[in-house]
């Protein structure tokens, strides 16, 4: 047993140093005489390596052993480099076509916990009240601490129709919520529309997948046929981000010309620029693009681009700010790297990273009251108040008089401002943005 330990140890010790030799004349070609190889720390990991092998209560396969410290070593970097095994990889490849199975959630990793960055609309996720921010602490009982993303993300995929218990940590909530979802085929529809009035029309995109352009011009084309439009609502709340030419795209589909975005990283292929294409999809017609907390990378990339060139008004919170760039690297044993080898800039020069997107107009959820909200005052409602002389109403103390005030709630529509305020105001700024262009033409 001490022989075959020994083999092992001196085996992977070889071939670690072997690696470190090869990855030694890579950088030796490049940048000589800048970067030696660290010895000392490799015999520090092999002595760990040998006493795990020896001392460890449990035998450690070698392999597992190997990912594991691939794993740690990526995802010491930062948040989002990390190793896809052969199902990650796979899983991730499904992703970017905007199918895939299970809850409908866009997470990291947070202190240990899997964070939601944003749950994806129409997904059970998103219907069972799932909020980016919210960091999810068990699943079906079994902590999450300690645990990989990639086998957080395992348990939370599975057979449509079966159920999976999530606990989470909500800010604002003094205990832990507890969530039951039903897992079902998520088909990721990453753009939608609709005529919010005659002239004025939404489009949602959710995420950016490699047909997001596509589907956001044929969008834009549908209601065109319907009215003709005079501005647009671009909404990018809670989108997570996704494929960058879907990011590039989008933008280029406003802009006329001019700079998109730009990435900078160490090696020339990661030092990039990205530029617009004539044409503008709407001829000019003034645009408002609403973000929050939960538009990250791509979707701060469309609105950091618009924001520059002064093409549209960015309304709502301030983004997530993800300014960095992931390179997916295929390894030879069918599994992946994810790294991160750039940083974007908009077109100013203004690095995302850590800062996000600060809207031009700050625009909160807030609550607003109607008239049919049973604690506003009304004349009715003041003692002695005097009665109606045309339909006949009784004054106070008659027990007819609420029945009347109840009918005339429950028929009461409801309106826009109820459901999305923010996108209630994005219609009304459109609206002077509208009255304003056509005061300038006037003049001019």
């Amino acid at each position: 047993m001490l022989q075959k330990l020994r083999t092992s140890t001196f085996f992977i010790t070889g071939l670690l140093i072997g690696l470190s030799l090869a990855l030694g004349h890579s950088v030796y070609a490049t940048k000589t005489g800048e970067q030696s190889i660290p010895f000392e720390d490799l015999q520090a990991f092999t002595d760990v390596l040998s006493r795990i092998k020896s001392d460890y209560v449990e035998e450690v396969d070698d392999k597992k052993l190997l990912e594991d410290a691939i794993r740690g070593m990526l995802s010491g970097l930062d948040p989002h480099s990390s190793y896809l095994d052969n199902d990650a990889f796979g899983e991730l490849r499904i992703g970017t076509t905007g199918q895939f199975g299970g809850l409908g959630i866009e997470v990291g990793m947070e202190n240990g916990f899997v964070k939601v960055i944003s749950p994806i609309d129409d997904t059970p996720a998103a219907r069972s009240g799932i909020k980016a921010g919210d960091l999810i602490v068990k699943l079906d009982e079994k902590p999450v601490k300690g645990m990989t993303l990639g086998e957080a993300v395992k348990i939370m995929r599975g057979e449509p129709n079966t159920d999976i218990l999530l606990t989470i940590v909500r800010e604002g909530e003094l205990k832990p919520l507890e969530i039951t979802i039903t897992r079902e085929i998520i088909r990721v529809k990453s753009v939608k529309n609709r005529l919010l009035e005659d002239g004025y029309g939404y489009v949602r995109i959710t995420n950016f997948q490699s047909r997001t352009t596509t589907d956001l011009l044929k969008a834009i084309a549908d209601l065109q046929a319907k009215s003709k439009l005079e501005g647009l609502v671009l909404d990018l709340r809670n989108n997570p981000g996704g494929v960058l030419n879907g990011a590039v795209g989008v933008s280029d589909a406003f802009l006329d010309k001019g700079l998109i975005v730009y990435t900078e990283g160490r090696i020339d292929d990661s030092s990039l620029k990205y530029t617009a294409t004539p044409g503008d999809a709407l001829n000019g017609a003034p645009i408002v693009v609403l973000v929050n907390g939960g538009s990250a990378s791509a979707s701060e990339i469309v609105a950091g681009a618009i924001q520059d060139h002064g093409r549209g008004i960015i309304m709502g919170f301030k983004t997530f700010g993800k300014g960095s760039v992931q390179t997916i690297q295929e390894l030879r044993n069918g599994s992946a790297v994810k790294l991160t080898t750039a940083r974007y800039f908009t077109p100013n020069g203004r690095s995302i990273q850590a800062e996000g997107i600060n809207p031009d107009i700050v625009l909160r959820n807030l609550e607003v009251k109607t008239n049919s909200d049973p604690k506003r005052v009304s004349e009715r409602d003041l003692t002695g108040h005097l009665a109606n002389p045309v339909n006949g109403e009784e004054s106070e103390g008659s027990e007819n008089s609420g029945e009347k005030d109840d009918s005339s709630v429950s028929k009461e529509p409801k309106s826009l401002a109820d459901e999305d305020y923010q996108l209630f105001e994005a219609l009304n700024l459109l609206k002077g943005l509208t009255i304003a262009n056509r005061i300038t033409g006037i003049k001019g």
